[in-house]
């Protein structure tokens, strides 16, 4: 396993850099060919620079040689006060990805364990995420678990 990269938290500065990824990720993600983009790259760099930069969402970013090569993003949910438990937000972990150049080379293991330090730093009451079917494996093995107290209701688009 190599560990050419540093991780660290991303910055409002790094917002050109992971709308780049993100364009790349969604790509990737994409079955067939693809389609002139809805939106332009500027909008998910500004959207991520805002968003940063009031500190409603947290990311943490790999870099080898001075470039971002993968990324983790985290919006925090608020709960409702309550009497009698604790209402600490809980973590939504989103927009994991990897460059396929660094892949299987720690780069996402070192990226999730700074998004966990963190999150239990901050005293979140956990931590959830919709994976992708490659995705799972490496968040089991960081100790998500499926639930069966998560009902999802999606809408036609």
């Amino acid at each position: 396993m190599t560990t050419d990269f540093i991780v660290r938290p991303a910055r409002p500065a790094d917002s050109r850099a992971l709308a780049e990824l993100r364009w790349t990720f969604k790509q990737e993600d994409h079955e067939g060919p693809l389609p002139a983009p809805a939106r332009h790259l500027e909008e998910a760099e500004h959207w991520i620079r805002d968003r940063l930069g009031d500190g409603r969402w947290s990311a943490w970013v790999a870099e080898t040689d001075g470039e971002i090569r993968g990324h983790v993003f985290l919006c925090l949910v608020e709960r409702m006060p309550e009497p009698y438990e604790d209402n600490n937000p809980i973590g939504y972990v989103t927009n994991f990805f990897v460059m396929p150049s660094q892949r299987n080379k720690g780069a996402g293991s070192a990226l999730l364990e700074a998004l966990r330090r963190h999150s239990r730093g901050a005293g979140l009451e956990g931590l959830i995420v919709w994976p992708s079917e490659r995705s799972t494996p490496l968040y089991q093995r960081f100790g998500f678990q499926p639930s069966e107290e998560l009902l999802e209701l999606p809408f036609d688009r």
